[in-house]
Formats: C-alpha cells, structure tokens, sequence
C-alpha cells in the first residue's frame, strides 16, 4: 500500500511540477544609470597622485562637485593624506587593486589579495571600507564578481571614456565628454599619470560647460539610487 501511494505521488509531481520561483539577481555591474536626471559622476583611476591629485581636488571645490576616487593600494601608502583629503571633502573611494595588475590571468588567492589588500588600507586610511570596486581597464570576469559581490560590493566600469591616461590633449578630452554625457553617465578620467596630464586644463571646462548645461555632479553611490527610482543602471 505504502509502495502504490509512493507511485501515486510520483505520477502527480511528473505530471503537476510544482512552480519554480526564480530567485531575483542582485545587480553588480554598473556602466551608468538610466535617468532623465541630469546628474553626472565624475570618477578617477589610479590615484593618489602627489601632484595632480590635490589640483583635481582644489577645482571640483570650486564647482562644489562631488567624485568617486578609485584608488590603487601601493599609491595609497604613499599618498593617504590626499585620499584622506579628498574623503574629508565629501568625494568617494573606491577600490582599484592594490598593484593594477590585470585581473584575468590571477587566479582565486590572486584576486582576492588585490581586492582585499587594498580594501584594507582603503579602510585604514579613511575610516570605512569602500562599497564600489572598478577593475584595471574594466578588465571583469565572473569570478571577480563573485569575489566583489560576495562582499556586498558593486563593480563600477563607465559609458564616457576620456581616454586621458594617452596624453591626449585638453580640446579632445573635453570634446569627448561634451558629445558623449548624458543623464545618469559615469565620465572615467584618470588623477594618475607617468607624463605630462592634460585632465586637470580638461576639468576647467567641463565641469563649468556641464554645470550650464544643468548637471550636477554627484558620488557614484549617489548617482546608483536613482536606478531604483528611475529605471535602472545599465
């Protein structure tokens, strides 16, 4: 008896399957937002820089505009005091690895030291540990989305690219970012540069050409909740 109502109920389940319910994804990666606000992050890779750094800092003062620092760790131990300037100003830290090494070759142990190595003195130096993560050239994978979202971290890449790191000049960089913003867009510049940069002359335009244009510029953090709001990041 016990047998043919063990049958019955296998019958049933093949011919009934209960619903599945599929789990909702939590978003991880980010190249802007979708909104018809007109707000704008303006983000940096591979600072601190001794230099140009603190010039960035002195000019987003000036158009009381707020960006994202992704920070690389060994630039960090030389250089905290301007991280923790640019902190102490209202901007936002990111994580950029701790050497800049490319990410797809590491494996597992690898990557976790790039990403938590520097998530430390990031921690460290500021005060609290960073939230967003941009890997070196937007180089991602699925591993190192696991590994970031595992610790409830988002990865932020970019739909504007100045391309500033290859010594372009100040007019090209502008004309760039002028054509290609739109609402909810993520700009990467670079405050880091083994020669001469041409971001801090860019910057003297941009931000008051933008600023006309009616955009305000805010933290990534800022700028990602508006996606719940107004329909999302892509």
């Amino acid at each position: 008896m016990r047998q043919l109502s063990f049958l019955l109920a296998l019958c049933l389940a093949l011919c009934c399957p209960l619903p599945v319910i599929a789990a909702k994804k939590t978003k991880t990666v980010y190249h802007r937002v979708n909104t018809e606000e007109k707000i704008v992050a303006i983000t940096f890779d591979d600072g601190p820089h001794p230099k140009y750094t603190e010039m960035i800092l002195d000019i987003l003062a000036k158009y009381d505009a707020k960006a994202t620092f992704f920070v690389i760790g060994k630039n960090l131990e030389q250089y905290g005091r301007i991280t923790r300037r640019a902190a102490e100003e209202g901007h936002e830290i990111g994580n950029h690895t701790y050497t800049h090494a490319a990410l797809s070759p590491l494996d597992r142990a690898q990557l976790e030291r790039e990403i938590l190595d520097s998530e430390g003195l990031i921690a460290e130096c500021i005060g609290k540990s960073p939230t967003l993560f941009r890997p070196p050239g937007g180089g991602s994978s699925l591993l190192v989305e696991q590994i970031v979202s595992g610790g409830g971290d988002k990865i932020i890449l970019w739909d504007v690219d100045t391309r500033d790191w290859a010594g372009r000049k100040s007019a090209d960089i502008v004309k760039t970012v002028m054509e290609n913003t739109v609402p909810g867009s993520i700009i990467l510049f670079h405050d880091y540069a083994v020669h001469e940069s041409a971001t801090v002359e860019a910057l003297k335009e941009i931000l008051p050409r933008l600023s006309a244009a009616g955009y305000r510029f805010v933290t990534v953090t800022e700028l990602l909740s508006y996606a719940v709001t107004a329909g999302g990041g892509d």
